[in-house]
């Protein structure tokens, strides 16, 4: 339950990133939970491999950090994207002329 409410706030911050830099923010959410799902299954799998299917909460804590790590990989892939700016060059001297 709490991923789930961890999932929707990450996904509204990468929503508002992405609308800030001029791209769609529903793809970005939907990479989002893409990532966190395919970085939790990676975990899961790594923590089963290192603790044996007897352990599986210590696999849920590899799978955790795993996700989270899905998550700041689109976080920065979006971080590299450029702003959208506006054309301010134009505004200068608005605000003393009237």
């Amino acid at each position: 339950m709490l991923e789930i409410v961890a999932l929707i706030y990450l996904t509204r911050s990468i929503g508002q990133l992405a609308l800030h830099k001029g791209v769609k923010p529903g793809t970005w959410k939907l990479y989002t939970v893409l990532a966190w799902f395919a970085g939790e299954i990676t975990g899961l799998m790594i923590g089963f491999a290192i603790f044996g299917v007897e352990r599986p909460i210590m696999a849920v804590l590899v799978g955790i950090p795993c996700a989270v790590g899905g998550y700041h990989i689109v976080k920065a892939t979006l971080e590299r994207k450029p702003d959208v700016f506006t054309d301010d060059i134009n505004q200068i001297g608005d605000n003393l002329v009237q």
